[in-house]
């Protein structure tokens, strides 16, 4: 549907960094929504190369649907109304709640705090997640595709049950960069299924799936996925955050 359905722009998202459209999508007789981001819409960063993101958002689909580590909904690279860019099927999504900053009292039992701040009153707060297999599944994703910006407003709650991500154009940079807001599991054991996933990842990497990610990434990109994968099936424990950069993304949201 995604790939080959008639695009038409009924809106754009203002809320986003780069141009993101929302989009109908139809293909005989079906229809359903999308997001499309044209890579002309691409905001230029001093880390990423200018034109690439689009690619990126795909190679992170890419990596999902291969690894079975996290959901990210069907991801293409096509041409649309304002040239190439990422269309990507649209998520309905429920009122669960998945990460919230709240007072520490307000937190609901069970969820993971990340973080212990103050808001803007100077009260007490903590950025806290559910501690849900979904997110679970991509904070480990995150790791292994370096995901530079996983904000709260990324995991989706979807009505179908799901737990879905969205927005990996800055993700899969050969050096390290992860920052996001799910850290609440820092020094947990990974669960076993997802270890023997991440073990099986190098193989494919270096297999088939390297093929498909060849036209987005570079040969040194490629080979960090794998490399990650690798240390992080090694370790079998989630990481804390590094001391050479920021580990948490703002706007948290």
């Amino acid at each position: 549907m995604v790939a080959h359905g008639r695009l038409d722009v009924e809106g754009r998202l203002v809320d986003a960094s780069n141009v993101t459209l929302f989009c109908s999508v139809e293909l005989d007789g079906m229809s359903a929504n999308a997001v499309y981001k044209p890579v002309n819409g691409e905001r230029p960063l001093w880390d990423f190369p200018d034109g690439t993101l689009a690619g990126r958002e795909v190679a992170t689909y890419l990596l999902s649907d291969a690894s079975g580590l996290g959901r990210i909904p069907p991801t293409v690279l096509r041409d649309g109304p304002f040239g190439v860019g990422m269309v990507q099927l649209w998520v309905e999504t429920s009122e669960e709640q998945l990460i919230d900053v709240r007072a520490p009292e307000e937190v609901p039992p069970g969820w993971r705090v990340v973080l212990h701040a103050h808001d803007r009153l100077g009260d007490p707060a903590v950025l806290a997640h559910a501690d849900h297999p979904g997110v679970r599944d991509l904070a480990i994703l995150d790791i292994i595709a370096n995901n530079t910006d996983r904000k709260g407003g990324h995991v989706l709650a979807g009505t179908d049950g799901g737990v879905y991500g969205v927005d990996h154009g800055i993700c899969l940079h050969a050096e390290p960069k992860l920052r996001t807001v799910l850290w609440g599991w820092i020094g947990d054991q990974l669960p076993e299924e997802a270890v023997e996933k991440l073990r099986a990842l190098p193989e494919k990497i270096y297999g088939s799936l390297g093929d498909e990610l060849s036209p987005h990434l570079t040969g040194l990109e490629i080979e960090a996925i794998a490399d990650r994968a690798e240390t992080l099936a090694r370790v079998g424990v989630f990481p804390e955050p590094g001391d050479d950069w920021r580990a948490i993304p703002w706007p948290l949201f």
